[in-house]
């Protein structure tokens, strides 16, 4: 099955400060909660009849039924299944997404995790009864009980799918091979023009990576828990490094084009985009000595779902195995079910794209919505929320 070309981004652009909510941490564990609690909403105890149908927001890419390509269809067979028609809505960004399942007319979102907070401590979506989606307990437990889709350990929705934010450069135009994300922010780099970056507010946070590993007298804990100082010294690495940026990209088919044509030689990339230019230019992708910044989405459920019973029958279709393979590859990411990597049409996929891999995970900071209250646990000091970054990005392109 094709890779799906993720053309859209899946950026942040919320400008909602949460009260609070618990911390990212990094793929291997996450950080102290801040003891803020999300509205109540009761989860679903037992599932009943289909109700006919569910209403969903998704990613393109996420929900097939074969009018984009025949070959391409994991809903068809679920109404088969199960009696339920699924009625779908792309959502482009995060920000559209949390937006649509405020009107409460959705069932189901596959969130970002740019979104999911907001939606949790919207009292949006509700936890998720895992006992009642038999194919979690094969989700990998790198992913599961995480600070983006969870709170002080109740589930907030169903791991789908996830990866990394890779350093990618041209193999003949760059040398030697670079190790570290410095390449991309030093000063004086001699790709001057030719570099290019991830074009959201969320990309402070790769400064803000780079930054706590390089610059340890800033104490940053974690890459969205930023205060003034933390914050400031991000926004001015990237002012630095805007004076040699080439281009910003986010929709990727922009960066497969500039990267053919030498237009781009370094920069920020995906591990689909790497395999969508193949062996028309000499590229190589790596996740840097730094680690890196990265997205696990979650099937989230509506607190005022009015198809909870199809929704949840949706939730265990959709991360069963061979329907979570489908999607992967499709779409170009890491399935979560571990099973999954059994039924890939690609028997190399699974290792291309780490998915099995906990080792690999854990040095991935996954997109967390940054909020007032600092995430990384920290009392007595306000951190710089959403709205914040959102405004500094402006300046920071000029």
């Amino acid at each position: 099955m094709g890779t799906y070309r993720r053309v859209m981004a899946v950026a942040a652009a919320g400008v909602l400060a949460l009260a609070g909510c618990g911390g990212s941490g990094t793929g291997g564990g996450s950080a102290p909660g801040t003891g803020v609690k999300p509205p109540k909403v009761d989860r679903l105890a037992a599932i009943g009849a289909g109700e006919g149908e569910v209403d969903i927001v998704s990613w393109a890419g996420y929900v097939e039924n074969g009018t984009d390509d025949p070959k391409v269809d994991w809903v068809t067979p679920f109404t088969r299944a199960t009696g339920c028609k699924v009625n779908n809505k792309v959502g482009g960004t995060s920000d559209e997404m949390v937006t649509l399942m405020k009107t409460g007319d959705y069932d189901l979102v596959s969130a970002s995790g740019d979104a999911t907070l907001r939606l949790i401590y919207g009292g949006n979506v509700a936890p998720v009864n895992t006992d009642l989606v038999p194919n979690y307990a094969d989700i990998q437990s790198f992913l599961k009980l995480k600070g983006w889709n969870s709170v002080d350990g109740v589930p907030y929705g169903i791991p789908h799918g996830w990866g990394a934010n890779l350093l990618m450069w041209r193999t003949d135009k760059v040398t030697p091979a670079p190790t570290s994300w410095g390449v991309v922010f030093e000063a004086n780099s001699p790709y001057k023009g030719r570099i290019t970056a991830y074009d959201s507010p969320i990309y402070l946070a790769d400064a803000a990576l780079y930054l706590m590993k390089t610059k340890p007298d800033l104490k940053i804990t974690n890459p969205y828990a930023l205060d003034d100082t933390q914050f400031q010294a991000a926004v001015d690495l990237l002012k630095a490094q805007n004076k040699n940026i080439g281009e910003y990209w986010s929709d990727y088919t922009k960066e497969v084009q500039a990267f053919k044509a030498g237009n781009s030689v370094v920069g920020t990339t995906w591990q689909v985009i790497t395999n969508t230019i193949g062996t028309d230019a000499p590229v190589q992708a790596i996740l840097p000595s730094e680690g890196a910044t990265g997205w696990s989405d979650t099937w989230m459920v509506a607190a005022k779902a009015k198809h909870p019973n199809c929704a949840y029958k949706w939730l265990d279709w959709i991360v069963s195995p061979e329907v979570n393979a489908q999607v992967a590859e499709y779409f170009g990411e890491a399935p979560a079910n571990a099973r999954a990597c059994d039924h890939t049409a690609d028997k190399a996929f699974c290792g291309t794209y780490h998915a099995a891999e906990a080792g690999y995970a854990a040095k991935i900071w996954y997109w967390t919505t940054p909020t007032a209250q600092c995430l990384d646990g920290r009392t007595g000091v306000t951190c710089k929320d959403y709205a914040a970054w959102t405004k500094a990005w402006t300046e920071i392109k000029g």
